[in-house]
């Protein structure tokens, strides 16, 4: 009897077990679940945001078919009110834990986006290297006009297209959990990623290309250069190579390509792929109110442009096109320097975390007002790089 009892008794804790999950199941399975695979955030009238989201349904994400993405926009007051608003008009939950890159205009992103980038990070569903873009255009349209040639699916583009951070340096690798950090740091500020819609125009001064090239195919968007911020205000914009100098002060790049002049022929011009050979050394005085900083950079490199009867493996050629990279680097990289100092006053290189030894306690850094007095700071750049031929052949 004991025994019919007890069987009873475990039959009734699984029923109610089963009924107790089976309703959160079939609500919240993956089925039942519209995905966020981007972001994007406008400005709107009285105060108001428009919030706009780029879907992939979970079919998509599991199969690997190449659908076209669904759009939804909401003005609304808030991005938490926009995402409770979509909810009731769908009928389904959206979830954010597979959303890549969150789009601010240039619009909102000069106004200030405190308020949304606090409700993000706030939201657990919203992971931290999600990517922070700031457009040229509006969010929507970047959404809208986002088309990447080689990837079968949107969102896998939005999970790589900043590797190209690490073998071009013409865009960092921002994302929001960086932008949270550096808006609540007291050494550094944020920035982001620059995009807008490729129009294939050689007027976009800030998306200029080395050596004036241009960008033509099927991605109606591009994203190139960097967005500086003072706090959480848009102050600014870096272009492709002077993004290269940033990766290469914060030690986030593996290569890059450079044009200098041929040390044989002054109408040519060669292409150097380089390598940080160490990493870089920066130093800060902060002895006075003009701080010093002094920045030390080793690179290799190989020639890739070579021209037929060059004696490119001749010592003394190499160590012309050595000394050409030289000055060119110091050239970029200073000229970088004083322009995110004296034109922007944006430390988004975060030196002032070098200069926190100089300080005996917080009080004594606080006091010395690092960020606001990053502007009357003055840069000492030192370059040495070392070329070869990249001639497969060499002579004997």
């Amino acid at each position: 009897m004991k025994k019919i009892i007890k069987k009873i008794f475990i039959f009734i804790i699984i029923i109610i077990f089963i009924m107790a999950f089976s309703h959160s199941y079939s609500s919240l399975n993956i089925d039942n679940l519209a995905y966020v695979i981007a972001l994007g955030i406008d400005l709107a009238d009285n105060g108001k945001i428009q919030v706009t989201f780029q879907f992939s349904t979970p079919v998509s994400i599991e199969s690997g078919d190449n659908p076209t993405p669904i759009i939804n926009s909401v003005t609304s007051t808030s991005i938490s009110n926009a995402i409770s608003i979509l909810n009731n008009y769908l009928g389904t939950p959206i979830s954010m834990s597979h959303c890549k890159a969150i789009i601010f205009s240039e619009q909102i992103a000069i106004r200030g986006i405190s308020n949304e980038i606090y409700t993000l990070i706030n939201d657990t569903q919203v992971t931290p290297s999600s990517n922070i873009i700031i457009s040229k255009c509006t969010a929507k349209s970047y959404l809208e006009q986002t088309s990447p040639e080689l990837k079968k699916l949107v969102s896998k583009y939005y999970e790589t297209f900043t590797n190209s951070s690490n073998y071009t340096g013409y865009i960092p690798d921002a994302t929001i959990g960086d932008f949270f950090n550096d808006l609540s740091s007291k050494t550094s500020e944020p920035y982001a990623i620059l995009g807008g819609i490729n129009t294939g125009s050689e007027n976009q001064d800030v998306f200029s290309l080395p050596a004036n090239s241009l960008i033509q195919g099927g991605n109606g968007v591009k994203n190139l250069g960097i967005a500086v911020f003072s706090k959480d205000k848009l102050i600014g914009e870096l272009n492709a190579l002077e993004s290269v100098a940033f990766l290469n002060i914060r030690n986030s790049i593996d290569r890059f390509l450079i044009t200098v002049q041929d040390p044989e022929n002054e109408n040519s011009f060669l292409d150097i792929y380089l390598s940080p050979a160490k990493k870089t050394k920066i130093s800060v005085d902060t002895s006075s109110q003009t701080p010093y900083i002094k920045v030390d950079c080793e690179f290799t490199g190989r020639i890739y442009s070579v021209s037929e009867n060059s004696n490119y493996l001749s010592p003394n050629i190499l160590n012309s096109i050595s000394e050409s990279c030289n000055n060119y680097l110091e050239s970029l990289f200073s000229t970088y320097l004083y322009k995110t100092s004296k034109e922007l006053n944006s430390d988004i290189n975060s030196f002032g975390t070098y200069s926190l030894k100089n300080f005996l306690t917080t009080k004594d850094f606080e006091d010395y007002y690092w960020l606001e007095n990053y502007k009357n700071a003055f840069f000492k750049v030192n370059i040495n790089t070392s070329v070869k031929s990249a001639m497969l052949i060499t002579e004997t």
